[in-house]
């Protein structure tokens, strides 16, 4: 992370290496069928994007704005490990964490936390793990086989932009990001309105306790939910708010400039150093990163990867539709 109060994710240091190209450039009918299946549509609108006042004055997130957006389409769900497998597999990618041999795990996922020293500056929960990957998110021994519907995490930006480019979808822009979340409802905090427990009922998964070394688990997780848990939003969306960060197409920077005409489509900066992460996490805590509201918004490089980043997909009138998908949205 590059700022001093937004330190929700390590970053990884600056002299990493590229990540290694992926092999082949197509992806097979069954994968796009599977992400034809995942695609829900998204109506155009009008958009308030971001907050009446910030939490955090470095998240840049207010006042809130105007924008216009066309209708595009977005995944139920963020990108599960079967899924990422399939496209592992199909294209030969190796992620950023494989190759530069480690990734950021928070120390409770760990068996033995004192077995892995190095940690980033005032924050020894996360953990500096060699062989730490996507498929293996606690290290050497460890693997997603009973987590395969659950979101892929340890995916860097990079990771998230070569499934979209392999399988010819995008990532969502943030202003689609948010105007998705909110699934059709006005400055609520929420995807379901206001109300963190509705009727006493979690809604997303966030953290409860004593953060960083006890989690109650209110909600019924410790770590990772699967992706498609909890009611979804109006728009047919699971877990918009906590679970995982996920990555957007963005550069992070202030939110679009308010005037007329109203920015239509906005993406953003052109250039920048980190890219914007949405939606909060399983970590997020009133007491250290209360950022799991849907105008909530942080940042990292794009080379870095950890246990609670992961990514959804988009498409847009400049995509290639996948098979069967129509192009128009109700």
């Amino acid at each position: 992370m590059t700022s001093g109060s937004c330190s929700c994710a390590p970053g990884r240091p600056q002299t990493s290496l590229p990540t290694a190209a992926q092999s082949n450039t197509s992806a097979s009918a069954p994968l796009r069928a599977l992400l034809m299946d995942a695609m829900r549509p998204i109506p155009g609108g009008f958009l308030d994007m971001g907050a009446a006042r910030s939490r955090y004055a470095a998240d840049l997130d207010s006042p809130r704005r105007r924008i216009r957006l066309d209708p595009f389409h977005m995944m139920a769900t963020t990108v599960t490990n079967r899924v990422f497998a399939q496209f592992i597999g199909e294209s030969g990618h190796r992620t950023t964490a494989e190759v530069e041999g480690w990734s950021f795990v928070f120390h409770m996922a760990l068996p033995d936390p004192q077995r892995h020293p190095l940690h980033p500056p005032g924050t020894s929960w996360w953990r500096q793990v060699a062989g730490a990957d996507w498929a293996h998110p606690e290290g050497p021994g460890s693997d997603v086989s009973d987590r395969m519907d659950h979101p892929v995490v340890h995916v860097s930006w990079h990771d998230a932009m070569a499934f979209a480019r392999f399988t010819g979808t995008s990532l969502p822009s943030e202003a689609q990001w948010e105007w998705a979340a909110r699934g059709g409802l006005r400055h609520m905090k929420f995807p379901w309105g206001n109300d963190p427990t509705p009727k006493g009922q979690h809604r997303h998964n966030i953290w409860q306790g004593q953060f960083p070394h006890h989690n109650s688990a209110e909600d019924g997780h410790i770590g990772t939910a699967p992706a498609g848990s909890y009611p979804p939003n109006g728009f047919s969306l699971h877990n918009m708010t906590g679970n995982v960060w996920e990555w957007v197409a963005d550069w992070f920077g202030p939110l679009p400039s308010p005037g007329h005409p109203l920015p239509h489509n906005p993406s953003g900066p052109t250039q920048g150093q980190a890219r914007v992460m949405r939606g909060g996490s399983h970590l997020c805590h009133d007491s250290y990163c209360s950022r799991y509201f849907v105008h909530s918004r942080s940042h990292n490089t794009p080379d870095s990867s950890t246990g609670h980043i992961g990514f959804r997909l988009a498409l847009s009138g400049a995509d290639q539709p996948l098979p069967g998908l129509r192009a128009e949205t109700p």
